[in-house]
């Protein structure tokens, strides 16, 4: 019996006892079970659960009366969890987990699921929570050094706290992040930090999220040369509110430091540098790197200003448009995370924005009972539980009416949330077949433009020779990725110009805005561009 049946197994050997904290539905139906009687009812017996279980109490979902397995569909199922939220909500509770399983023959399989229902309101999301984008070249130690601040711990010299955010298991073997990894940690009142003491358990980033009274969510990017895309889609894709880059001591700057450093700036998000493994060098070559990143700053017009010397009141007030904080770190020792630390707990939220609702998909997977979840971070307003929004546009042009099911931040269950917040959104009315990357969803009553062509004007960061009339890269804005077609307003741009261009996506439209600031590239060429018009379908 695996661990998470035995969860099952043990509620129903437990059963449904007078003054007990299980029990048994088959099903709840939002026209038989939230009548205006029956309402009252269920909540208050939800209520006595509660109560009985010290606090919790365990719902136990498409079984009979004397706990057989029934199963239900999956739709069903997903009915069942809405309204026993709507019932936990009106018993001053909510639901923290839910567990699933499938049950039956293949041709006719059916769900049974445990639902965790706690004491008090769900989580309240106006809590001040910034965001950090990580960069910098491979075996520089972004990953380590976030595993050592979100969970507190000092890395033992071989990239232990790094197996923290890598969970793919051909990045366990190699060591090297493929993908974007999100951590959380935080901050309250009273006790200071409040870390993960494992983040790969999902119940431990539910707890920093409930627990903290601040919260910074880490976007890791990835520093391997071939997964360049990869880092931009982090840096451009994400609701971000400061970027980190990342170098090493024992090796300096490199080509990759200087692009990763260029996608951070072109995208002008106020940005810090962490000297990573100083406990690998000596004071002399500490020095050096720190001469080598300063003189990278000024190159790109940037005045570096080291934490060390001048303080975090300084570098607080400072970071921004023109200035850099430079932090000196290892993960090993520890040393500089109490600053970086003090840096996260006190810097201003800089991503807010006010507008409509506005999530550009960035991740999409299914889970059983709920269906498809689309997972990306909040770039303006919010969105609550059983909000109508359009999803689009489709491959055809079009927009998909869906309605939200239940929202999830960190692993925890949520009412609502807001601009800045990276979450997952389970979606009634669309497949997880149907969802892709680079869509977005937006509220039902709004006029989303359907873009396949828009303006902009560009810069080239890097080009072997000239871009011509129909120019082919790949530009990244939002977490679209897409190739496009670019016809420069005076037949070609040469490396270094700044110019106006026409770029046409070559497959299919996005939603694409006025003032979006977007990277392309091609092979070792590199630009970036601000939309200045859209033309819509």
């Amino acid at each position: 019996m695996s661990p998470d049946r035995a969860v099952l197994e043990r509620a129903l050997e437990r059963g449904e006892q007078e003054g007990g904290n299980v029990e048994f539905k088959e099903r709840l139906s939002k026209d038989v079970h939230l009548t205006d009687g029956r309402r009252e009812s269920l909540a208050a017996q939800l209520r006595h659960r509660v109560l009985s279980g010290d606090g919790e109490a365990l719902y136990v979902v498409g079984v009979t009366d004397d706990g057989g397995l029934a199963g239900i569909e999956p739709g069903t199922f997903s009915e069942s969890m809405d309204v026993l939220s709507l019932l936990a909500e009106e018993a001053g509770a909510h639901i923290d987990d839910v567990q699933t399983w499938g049950v039956g023959e293949d041709d006719e399989r059916g769900i049974v699921g445990v639902a965790v229902v706690r004491e008090g309101a769900v989580l309240e999301t106006d809590d001040t929570h910034i965001v950090v984008g990580t960069a910098g070249h491979v075996d520089h130690g972004k990953s380590t050094l976030v595993g050592s601040l979100v969970t507190g711990q000092p890395d033992d010299g071989d990239g232990s706290t790094r197996g923290y955010l890598d969970v793919k298991p051909h990045e366990v073997e190699r060591g090297l992040s493929a993908d974007l990894s999100y951590a959380v940690y935080g901050f309250d009142d009273e006790s200071g930090s409040v870390h993960m003491d494992n983040p790969h358990r999902k119940q431990d980033r539910a707890r920093v999220v409930e627990e903290a009274d601040r919260l910074v969510s880490f976007v890791d990017t990835v520093g391997h040369e071939p997964w360049l895309r990869t880092t931009i889609r982090g840096l451009v894709g994400q609701k971000l509110d400061y970027g980190l880059l990342t170098v090493a001591a024992d090796d300096g700057p490199t080509k990759t430091t200087r692009e990763h450093l260029g996608v951070l700036l072109a995208t002008e998000l106020p940005t810090m540098v962490a000297i990573t493994k100083a406990d690998l060098v000596d004071e002399e070559r500490l020095r050096e790197v720190e001469r080598e990143v300063e003189r990278l700053l000024r190159e790109v017009d940037k005045t570096p200003l080291r934490v060390a010397r001048h303080g975090v009141d300084a570098a607080v007030e400072e970071i921004g448009e023109t200035v850099v904080p430079i932090v000196t770190t290892s993960a090993v020792s520890m040393d500089g995370l109490d600053t970086l630390d003090e840096l996260f707990e006190r810097l201003p939220k800089t991503a807010g924005d006010d507008g409509d609702f506005r999530m550009y998909v960035d991740r999409t997977y299914s889970v059983t009972g709920v269906g498809a979840v689309a997972s990306g971070t909040i770039m303006a307003g919010e969105v609550e539980a059983g909000d109508e929004l359009l999803l689009g546009p489709m491959p055809g042009g079009g927009w998909r009416e869906v309605e939200v099911r239940s929202i999830e931040m960190h692993y925890h269950r949520v009412d609502e949330a807001r601009a800045g917040r990276i979450v997952g959104i389970a979606l009634k009315g669309v497949s997880e077949s149907e969802l892709s990357r680079g869509m977005a969803l937006v509220p039902r009553e709004s006029d989303p433009a359907t873009v396949r062509e828009f303006e902009a004007d560009v810069m080239v960061l890097n080009h072997p020779t000239r871009i011509d009339d129909g120019y082919e890269p790949v530009v990244h804005v939002e977490t679209i990725s897409e190739a496009a077609v670019f016809h420069p307003a005076d037949g070609q741009l040469l490396p270094g110009d700044a110019g106006h261009a026409t770029v046409r996506f070559k497959f299919q439209p996005y939603l694409v805005e006025e003032g979006q600031r977007f990277v392309f590239r091609e092979g070792q060429s590199k630009g970036v561009g601000t939309v200045t018009a859209v033309h819509r379908e």
